[in-house]
């Protein structure tokens, strides 16, 4: 359908779907602890979200069957929340996307639980800087290419891995709209941002090979060699003045 530019009004409106998302990824880190499930994690999730007057964006979403995606150790992305119980030295992606007034937000953000590796830390830390160089590119008259190229020359420098099947994604009143947004490639390529386009914008790392499996049940994505995977989302509007993070006071997560 090609790109939607959104008019002022517009991105204040998705500002305030994208803040019930951070209040709820702010209370999954209040929550998410040794001996939780994402079971719980996710009825309460969706419990909140209605109470703000929003829906699940996910829940039944091409048949996905739960509020938040929950992606524990070696998932990147798309993990069913369930009843295991989460152990101290997991880390767990946690995505969460609702539609408020009509307009979608967006965001993600990957947890440690209890104390984590050494490794799981870098890993966070690393996706995380990497989508703040990207958020950084967002900008009018940059190139589409070089948000995914700001990810991945700072993922390979620190020697973790890109996803490639799973990219970042236009954002309104659809959930995914044009144009898909790669976290890879070279600098200067692609369209040109406007003012008024508004970006998904999800690294995905992983610790070892950039590989992917999925499992049998059609959604959960694993590293192909069981390494730890990293998620972290932010939906930002392209303005005259830069990159607006949607949703969120500052930049840091």
């Amino acid at each position: 359908m090609g790109v939607v530019l959104k008019t002022e009004g517009e991105i204040e409106l998705m500002h305030e779907a994208n803040a019930i998302v951070h209040a709820v990824l702010d209370g999954i880190d209040e929550r998410i602890a040794p001996g939780v499930t994402t079971y719980e994690l996710d009825e309460w999730a969706e419990s909140y979200i209605r109470e703000q007057g929003a829906v699940p964006a996910f829940l039944n979403y091409r048949g996905f069957p739960a509020t938040l995606c929950t992606s524990i150790n070696d998932v990147i992305v798309h993990g069913i929340p369930g009843k295991h119980q989460l152990e101290s030295g997991d880390i767990v992606g946690v995505d969460c996307g609702v539609r408020y007034k009509g307009y979608y937000g967006d965001s993600a953000r990957t947890f440690a639980v209890g104390e984590v590796k050494p490794e799981a830390e870098q890993l966070m830390r690393i996706t995380r800087q990497a989508l703040e160089l990207a958020v950084e590119r967002v900008r009018p008259g940059a190139r589409l290419s070089d948000i995914g190229h700001a990810v991945q020359e700072h993922v390979e420098a620190e020697g973790f891995s890109v996803v490639r099947e799973f990219v970042g994604h236009g954002i309104g009143t659809s959930l995914h709209e044009d144009p898909q947004v790669p976290n890879y490639g070279a600098a200067g390529k692609g369209p040109r941002l406007k003012s008024g386009m508004v970006l998904a914008i999800e690294p995905m790392v992983n610790a070892g090979s950039r590989g992917v499996k999925v499992d049998a049940d059609g959604w959960t994505a694993r590293t192909e060699d069981g390494s730890l995977s990293a998620h972290f989302e932010y939906s930002v509007a392209v303005t005259k003045d830069g990159p607006r993070v949607l949703g969120a006071s500052t930049l840091g997560l």
